[in-house]
C-alpha cells in the first residue's frame, strides 16, 4: 500500500517546480521576433539620412549604390549635410511592416518632425518645365500655380498632390507647390503616409527640397542646399528603385543587421 505521506510530498514538490517554472517565464522579456527588412532585394540606390537623436534638427545623408539585386552596398559620394524637421524626427509609415518602436515619437500631422523608417520615393518636381530638365529621370511634376498638396484631415484628398482648378475640392487647407521662394525650385516626394497606408492626421506633403538656411528646420521634411539637391535629382534613377532610410543614429544600429543596411 502507497503511504500517504509520500504522495503528497512529491505531489506538493511538483507543484512548486510547475509555479517556479511558470513565475520564471512571466520574468523573461518578450523578444519581439526581428523585422523583416524593408529594402527590396531589386533597390541598387539608397539614400540614409541619420541624426544624432530623436530631437536633433541636422543630420547627414549618405548616398548608397550597389551593382546588383541583393549584392553589397558601397558609399557613392561624400555625406551631405541636411536639416530635418524643427523638433527632429517622428516614426512615420513607410516600407517597414512593424509598428511604432515603443517610448519614440510619432509621426502626427503638424508635429514640426520628418519622418523616420524606411520609404520609396514618388516624383521630382520643380519651378521648371519638363523639357528643361532633361537630366531628371525621376518622374517629373511641374510646380505651377494651381499645383498644391493637400494637408486638411478631413479631405478625402489628404496628403495628395493634385491640380486645384481640376479637382473637386473639399479641403480649407493645403501647401502651395509653386512658392514665392526657391525651396521648392527642386524637391522630391517621398510616400510617407501614402498610397493605401494613409492614414489621417499621420502627417503629410513630406519632401526633400531646398533648404531656408543650414541651421533652420522645416516643417516636417528634409531639405538641403540648392548644389546637393540639383547633385542628388542628377544622380537617381528611377529603374534603379531608389529607397529612403531615415532614422536616429541609435535606432539605425538597432536595425542595421535586420534591415541589411549599409
Amino acid at each position: 500500500m502507497r503511504n500517504p505521506r509520500h504522495h503528497n510530498f512529491w505531489t506538493l514538490l511538483l507543484g512548486w517546480v510547475f509555479i517556479g517554472q511558470l513565475l520564471t517565464a512571466c520574468s523573461l522579456p518578450v523578444l519581439r521576433p526581428p523585422e523583416p527588412s524593408p529594402l527590396a532585394p531589386a533597390s541598387r540606390q539608397l539614400l540614409v539620412v541619420q541624426t544624432q537623436d530623436w530631437d536633433s534638427v541636422a543630420g547627414t545623408l549618405q548616398r548608397y549604390q550597389r551593382n546588383v539585386s541583393g549584392g553589397p552596398w558601397r558609399t557613392d559620394g561624400p555625406p551631405i549635410p541636411v536639416v530635418v524637421g524643427r523638433n527632429g524626427l517622428a516614426w512615420g509609415i513607410g516600407l517597414n511592416a512593424q509598428g511604432e518602436p515603443g517610448n519614440v515619437p510619432v509621426k502626427m500631422e503638424g508635429d514640426g518632425r520628418a519622418p523616420a523608417g524606411a520609404f520609396s520615393f514618388h516624383s521630382a518636381f520643380g519651378y521648371a518645365p519638363p523639357d528643361s530638365v532633361p537630366w531628371i529621370r525621376m518622374p517629373y511634376l511641374q510646380a505651377i500655380r494651381t499645383l498644391r498638396c493637400v494637408d486638411d484631415t478631413a479631405s478625402r484628398h489628404y496628403n495628395r498632390i493634385l491640380l486645384e482648378d481640376s479637382t473637386q475640392k473639399d479641403w480649407t487647407s493645403d501647401e502651395a507647390m509653386l512658392r514665392p521662394d526657391d525651396q521648392y525650385r527642386l524637391g522630391l516626394v517621398v510616400e510617407h503616409n501614402w498610397g493605401q497606408r494613409t492614414q489621417s492626421g499621420r502627417g503629410s506633403c513630406i519632401f526633400f527640397h531646398i533648404w531656408a538656411a543650414p541651421d533652420k528646420g522645416t516643417s516636417g521634411c528634409t531639405a538641403m542646399d540648392p548644389a546637393a539637391m540639383e547633385s542628388l535629382l542628377g544622380w537617381l534613377d528611377p529603374s534603379l528603385n531608389p529607397l529612403l532610410v531615415q532614422l536616429p543614429g541609435p535606432e539605425y544600429a538597432r536595425l542595421q543587421e535586420t534591415w541589411g543596411l549599409p
